[in-house]
């Protein structure tokens, strides 16, 4: 018989690719998965997992470099955001069409934080995109998602690993996916011409982002980073804090741990290299158990 686990997938932007492989390598170890809840980056790959639709994310997202990316950069000209990400979605829609959160194969949960009413969001039911989409709002960057009385931002503000919130069963592990943990990165190794080859193509398109971006917020010479930087660096501080206190007082009974240096926020043309570290990061843990 099957080891069930209620799995949580924590946030961590472009780290959160890492996800799909550590679920590979607990599938692979006989586990069976009866529940998730996931943050930012996690309520999506979790999201996808529970549609039945996470190889045809994996092969999507593991593609950008050579689709151009950004492209689907929408920017917006309000000044809650700077990116409305409706682009992405729709992009990922046409492969993984939009369904309501009851009709899932297994519980599943996305957490957003409402800023107006200083609460938890956990999204259990209605639209899974509208649920993903609340979840991923990176406050300053991500345009936040309005309501009836308040406004939702990422998650990971209040709750980037949210073990209260996944279904337990009886007799099932509670697994831990974060990466954004505090330990070396797990180098994957590829030849030096595949990864000239893939940053010269994402160092293109990220001065081409920062051209646009520089339109909204002029950046000085003194400048040690840019403003996409430093609200990033800002962020991840705040919610490595508040994910430390919630494993403290949770204990899962396996923990995965990815680097929090295994890339930058917003480095999805590492894809393929991440899933790589997820999976052997998975492995490693579960021989340890």
């Amino acid at each position: 018989m099957k080891q069930k686990i209620a799995l949580v997938l924590s946030g961590g932007g472009a780290r959160g690719t890492a996800h799909i492989g550590a679920i590979e390598e607990l599938i692979s170890q006989g586990y069976e998965i009866t529940s998730i809840a996931g943050t930012s980056m996690g309520s999506v790959i979790g999201g996808m997992y529970a549609l039945g639709k996470m190889e045809e994310f994996k092969e999507w997202i593991c593609s950008l470099d050579r689709r151009r990316a950004f492209q689907l950069v929408d920017f917006s000209i309000g000044q809650q955001g700077l990116v409305k990400a409706e682009k992405v979605f729709k992009a990922m829609q046409q492969f993984a069409p939009d369904v309501n959160i009851e009709e899932l194969k297994l519980p599943y949960v996305a957490i957003s934080a409402d800023i107006i009413n200083r609460e938890e969001v956990a999204f259990n039911s209605g639209s899974l995109y509208k649920a993903m989409r609340a979840s991923i709002a990176i406050p300053s960057l991500i345009t936040p998602v309005k309501t009836k009385d308040g406004v939702l931002v990422d998650g990971g503000v209040m709750n980037n690993i949210p073990v209260n919130h996944v279904k337990r069963n009886e007799g099932d592990m509670l697994v831990v996916v974060d990466v954004n943990a505090t330990v070396p990165v797990q180098m994957i190794v590829q030849t030096e011409e595949e990864e000239s080859e893939k940053k010269s193509k994402y160092q293109a398109k990220v001065k081409e982002f920062y051209g646009h971006l520089q339109r909204f917020y002029p950046l000085h010479k003194v400048d040690k980073f840019g403003y996409v930087d430093l609200v990033g660096k800002t962020v991840n501080l705040m919610i490595y804090q508040i994910a430390q206190l919630h494993l403290e007082q949770y204990n899962p009974d396996l923990l995965i741990n990815v680097s929090r240096d295994s890339c930058g926020t917003y480095d999805f043309f590492k894809a393929e290299e991440l899933v790589e570290m997820g999976r052997a990061a998975a492995k490693e843990a579960v021989f340890n158990v």
